[in-house]
């Protein structure tokens, strides 16, 4: 099973290598996460990096968190 973000809006989604908890942690957290990336010279996991890139493309649209088999 994977877990992943979606667009309501425009239909795309995005399924980063983590766990639904992982994703529902970012999606919750996403302004302390873009602050702490400002200050971290090693950079992000990627698919933190991977999911923030998806929720700012999709900023102020219905983005969800969803499954796949």
């Amino acid at each position: 099973m994977r877990y992943g973000y979606h667009c309501e809006e425009c239909e795309e989604a995005v399924w980063p290598a983590t766990s639904r908890g992982e994703l529902q942690w970012l999606k919750n957290r996403e302004h302390v996460v873009r602050e702490v990336a400002r200050h971290v010279q090693a950079g992000l996991d990627t698919w933190i990096t991977e999911g923030l890139e998806f929720l700012d493309h999709h900023n102020g649209h219905s983005v969800i968190l969803s499954k796949r088999p």
